[in-house]
């Protein structure tokens, strides 16, 4: 054989070598299982969970598929979502809030689950303890029940005048509950009279609603819920028309027209839960990634909506809002 054949040969056996070392990696599956519907605070929050997979290296469509389900808050439909996903065998389903979180959970006890938007991860299940969830599933919880005090608290700041307030919530959620024990022995501390309102959707929510005012010196607490997220403008509507001071969960409400809200960052939560997806897909498991707790809370008052109820927020209350809108 000739020299320069040799050569050329050599150079492309060199070639293939590296290739054969170093096959190409599969593509990898996350399911996604949304509760809420398709609208920004949901297109927002699955961008931040896109935007932390991409910055960790992980590219839809080059190095993962992820297939996204919303249930826009129907429950029969969230079954059958986390039916179909379950049946892809993904490397990793991701599901959000609690409502999603406990159907995906009974379609799968082995598959790893990567929550958000918890409340009470421990107390309803999912795990055996923050530390050591010792399971199938962990993630990022959002806020303690006891929060609920701090909206009855924000509510008389905002309204002194309130002597009742209507508590919306879902009662097909199961954190709905542990809220409901927080809030109903407290509200006397804040001269409160309560009035439970469960709401299924958007009829269930104005028949609460019209059914509460035909009282006066009324107010409005928004429990947490996949149904309030779906039909949020239904509610800052409602609550508009009839001069209903409100206090919401997510700083989305106010920025949409309602009146104030106290809680977590959840757009944060998604972006910080692509961490732990990103480690299940290096090989950890989900029973050695311990729960953690939302660090970033925020204040936000919509003072227009407060102007059009009338109402003069304290220099202090304002003092420690984290976004004021005008």
């Amino acid at each position: 054989m000739k020299r320069r054949e040799f050569v050329t040969l050599l150079g492309g056996t060199a070639v293939a070598w590296p290739l054969a070392a170093h096959p190409q990696e599969r593509m990898r599956r996350i399911g996604l299982l949304i509760a809420s519907s398709d609208n920004l605070e949901t297109t927002a929050r699955l961008s931040a969970l896109r935007d932390g997979l991409r910055r960790l290296g992980w590219i839809d469509g080059r190095n993962i598929q992820i297939e996204t389900r919303l249930a826009s808050g129907d429950f029969a439909l969230m079954r059958q979502q986390a039916a179909e996903l379950v049946a892809l065998n993904p490397d990793v389903l991701f599901a959000a809030p609690s409502s999603a979180m406990g159907v995906m959970r009974d379609a799968t006890s082995t598959l790893p689950i990567i929550f958000a938007q918890l409340a009470d991860p421990v107390g309803a299940g999912y795990v055996a303890s923050l530390a050591r969830p010792g399971g199938n599933a962990t993630g990022f919880s959002q806020f303690e029940y006891a929060i609920a005090v701090k909206w009855l608290e924000l509510l008389k700041q905002i309204a002194p005048g309130v002597t009742r307030a209507a508590v919306l919530y879902d009662p097909d959620n199961a954190g709905s509950l542990g809220y409901l024990r927080v809030i109903e022995p407290d509200a006397p501390k804040f001269n409160l009279r309560l009035a439970m309102a469960p709401a299924r959707d958007a009829a269930e929510i104005s028949r609460a609603i019209e059914g509460f005012v035909q009282e006066p010196s009324g107010g409005l607490i928004v429990l947490p819920s996949s149904v309030a997220g779906a039909h949020q403008e239904h509610i800052i509507a409602m609550a508009a028309r009839h001069r209903l001071p409100a206090i919401y969960p997510f700083g989305y409400f106010p920025r949409r027209g309602g009146l104030a809200s106290y809680g977590t960052d959840t757009i944060d939560l998604y972006r910080r839960a692509a961490s732990y997806i990103d480690r299940i897909l290096k090989g950890e498991k989900p029973a050695d990634l311990p729960v953690q707790l939302t660090d970033k809370f925020e204040l936000v008052i919509n003072l227009k909506t407060a102007k059009t109820l009338g109402l003069e927020l304290p220099i202090t209350l304002l003092a420690r809002t984290d976004e004021v809108i005008e």
